[in-house]
């Protein structure tokens, strides 16, 4: 039986009726809109479709809204010409509102949309008021935006009529501070300050304009513009952070400030030529969250005893490392915060000044001028400083004048780009370092990554046992035993479960760290066999907990997913 014949069965439309209606459904017409036409009762058709497909109804009361992050998942285009929305995250599925089961296309849709989220999905219909009302809850950014969007195109044809030129660029510096493309600029910024973004990219793609927010390190598309507004764009944003209007060849950086919802918010500016058009990247910096406490990174109790102890020092160097967008510089400036006091003269060189730290000189770099880190840290051994932070040690020549700076008196705290703490001895000798410097230099070699942060009562419980008993056992089979102690009980961890306050699973994220302070027996391997894994073994002896078992540690915890352990 079909669902037309099942209708006619229940006496909903009359059979003289039927051929009309699939004939309407041949054309391509939606069943709602074929139905209405005979003035079916839309709450008598639902209860049938409920009946004949077993499937549950969802209705969302006028008013009710889907969180963004909910709509992440499924783009507003998607919605539109499937005809299916997202209603919410819940034990682990998300739950989806369709007005037709029997459209293949949507349900393969759906399937594509669940497979690249690793995230199952649950059926619900609803009704066409309720599929109007969520597309409306959409309509929040794209919305903003597009109405934007249809005046700053109205603006630029008429540009276009009066000057008889190519509007993008007869209209580019007059549009730039025309209300459209202002707002089109707020908006964006608001929704990803308002969805804990880190970063928001605007790229080219031929005939579109992606825009896309970085939340927990993923990036996620949150909206599609056309292109021909791409430079009106551009240099609206260029403007707000002074940057050349008239250079498009070359990349450019800059910053401004705004409040958003009463906060103070810095934007970091930073422009690429591509091949379609100016690349954007601003990365969002919340001046009112502050610097972290040092105890408040996450450290295990014996490692921020030992940063602690590193700190006190009267000379050295600390040197952290890891990838980019590791933490490493907010590490720092937790650090920075923690020893500025008025006894001593703190100087920092960095590129770019990511936060304002009263009390500590700051400097920023300029390598297109010749001030670099080596010419600027040889500027700062002449200020009489006490400490100093260099944002990065990226050649031989800095990595040399870091060390003079520690032998002659000075605690110096930098970063270094290798993949462990191990590692940070055979770099520094890679770029020229004579090994016999190192010991007396080097307090403490620091390594961290960041993984994301379990949602208060999210995620599943999970015994440890069989192959998660088994990895962990593993992991920590050469720890020495006086160290064991510091491993929590196992118990159970948490695997990634999203709910419907937090459709992500996780929310926030937080480093993990590896460690270990300069020894003598450390020493003696940096003078005779100076290589990565004679370092490693060495420090491992001493309790050295690496990144990964970190990370298990956090996951026992239940501070991070198990799936967090995974990527280390």
């Amino acid at each position: 039986m079909t669902f037309l014949e099942f209708l006619a069965d229940k006496k909903i439309v009359s059979p003289k009726h039927l051929p009309q209606v699939q004939a309407d459904l041949d054309s391509g017409e939606p069943i709602d809109a074929a139905l209405a036409k005979l003035q079916v009762p839309g709450e008598a058709l639902l209860q049938a479709k409920s009946e004949f497909f077993g499937l549950p109804v969802r209705e969302v009361a006028e008013g009710a809204s889907v969180p963004f992050e909910v709509l992440r998942y499924v783009p507003e285009e998607s919605a539109l010409h499937y005809r299916f929305v997202p209603l919410g995250v819940a034990d682990g599925f998300l739950e989806v509102g369709v007005l037709d089961p029997e459209d293949a296309e949507a349900r393969e849709a759906l399937n594509f949309i669940s497979g690249k989220e690793d995230l199952p999905y649950k059926v619900f219909l609803i009704s066409e008021a309720t599929f109007q009302r969520i597309i409306e809850v959409y309509k929040g950014l794209s919305g903003q935006v597009n109405q934007a969007l249809g005046e700053l195109e109205a603006d630029v044809a008429a540009l276009d009529d009066e000057e008889g030129e190519a509007p993008i660029k007869s209209g580019e510096v007059k549009i730039i501070e025309d209300a459209p493309v202002t707002k089109i600029v707020s908006t964006i910024i608001r929704y990803a300050v308002e969805g804990g973004a880190s970063d928001i990219h605007i790229e080219p793609i031929r005939e579109r304009i992606r825009v896309r927010f970085r939340v927990d390190g993923d990036l996620k598309t949150s909206l599609m513009l056309p292109s021909k507004v791409l430079p009106a764009l551009v240099a609206r944003i260029k403007v707000q952070a002074k940057l050349k209007l008239d250079e498009k060849r070359k990349p450019q950086d800059g910053r401004f400030s705004v409040r958003v919802q009463g906060r103070a918010i810095d934007f970091r500016v930073s422009t690429f030529p591509t091949y379609y058009g100016e690349k954007v990247e601003m990365r969002i910096l919340d001046q009112e969250k502050g610097v972290k406490k040092l105890d408040d990174l996450g450290l295990m109790p014996r490692q921020l005893a030992q940063l602690k102890a590193a700190i006190d020092k009267p000379y050295g160097m600390v040197l952290i490392s890891g990838p980019t967008g590791s933490g490493k510089t907010t590490t720092l400036y937790s650090v920075l915060e923690m020893i500025n006091k008025e006894r001593f003269n703190v100087l920092s060189l960095e590129d770019p000044v990511e936060y304002a730290i009263p009390g500590v000189s700051q400097s920023q770099v300029f390598p297109e001028i010749g001030y670099t880190f080596a010419t600027g840290l040889r500027t700062t051994l002449r200020q009489d400083p006490d400490i100093i932070m260099v944002g990065e040690i990226r050649d031989g020549e800095t990595a040399k004048l870091a060390i003079q700076a520690a032998l002659t008196g000075h605690l110096v705290f930098s970063t270094i780009h290798t993949n462990t703490a191990a590692g940070i001895v055979p770099r520094l000798i890679d770029m020229g370092v004579d090994p016999y410097l190192i010991p007396p230099t080097l307090v403490l070699g620091i390594a961290q990554r960041l993984s994301r942060l379990n949602c208060p009562g999210a995620g599943e419980a999970v015994p440890v046992e069989g192959a998660i008993a088994a990895m962990i056992t593993d992991s920590f089979k050469d720890l020495p035993k006086e160290y064991l102690k510091e491993i929590p009980e196992r118990k159970q961890v948490l695997k990634l479960k999203p709910t419907s306050d937090c459709p992500m699973g996780t929310r926030g994220r937080e480093a993990v760290f590896e460690m270990y302070e300069m020894s003598r027996e450390i020493e003696d391997v940096i003078l005779r066999n100076p290589v990565e894994s004679a370092v490693y073994d060495i420090a491992r002896k001493q309790g050295m907990v690496t990144m990964r078992e970190h990370a298990i540690v956090k996951a026992l915890q239940g501070r991070i997913p198990w799936e967090e352990v995974n990527k280390l």
